[in-house]
């Protein structure tokens, strides 16, 4: 019982972490105001790493080893590791499959911000029609908070875009 009171220790040390991050996780982010889509998948690179490192590490044989001693004892503990290991593959679901989303957009982004006014216009249907498959088919970012961020990236890049050609010309 000594040894398992221990390890309950380790387990809810671990708990309160993930629950950390799971909460950090979920709060607004805060960004420039004219900042580009580039950015969103960026964001989203960034979570897929942080949260597969999780997972890694929630499913390396040392924490496999302590979770099988612990379930041996009937632990208590568990229930809580559970939904928070259940949640974790989530958030990295998301995570994934919000980067292979966006990343159809990618080819546009160059267009976006290097292209005149004119040439870039050219791209915004095929780009509008990308948006919208991705709203669409996407299980995770087909919130209307998750697109009107999104389409304010896209405007953002656009406005930019003129602005650097109005200056230049």
């Amino acid at each position: 019982t000594e040894v398992t009171e221990k390890l309950e220790e380790v387990v809810m040390i671990w708990i309160k972490q993930i629950r950390q991050v799971l909460v950090e996780n979920e709060q607004m982010r805060r960004e420039a105001d004219d900042i580009g889509p580039s950015a969103e998948l960026e964001h989203w690179k960034t979570r897929m790493s942080s949260f597969n490192s999780l997972l890694d590490e929630i499913k390396s044989s040392r924490v496999k080893k302590i979770i099988t001693i612990l379930q041996a004892a009937r632990s208590k503990t568990l229930k809580h590791w559970k939904e928070l290991d259940g949640n974790v593959t989530i958030a990295a679901n998301e995570a994934k499959d919000n980067v292979r989303y966006l990343y159809t957009l990618d080819k546009f982004f160059g267009p976006l911000a290097k292209a005149s006014p004119v040439t870039m216009m050219e791209h915004v249907p095929s780009l509008m029609n990308t948006v919208c498959m991705i709203y669409c088919t996407s299980p995770y970012y087909n919130t209307s908070e998750r697109l009107t961020s999104l389409l304010l990236k896209i405007t953002n890049q656009m406005i930019n875009t003129c602005k650097t050609y109005l200056c230049e010309g």
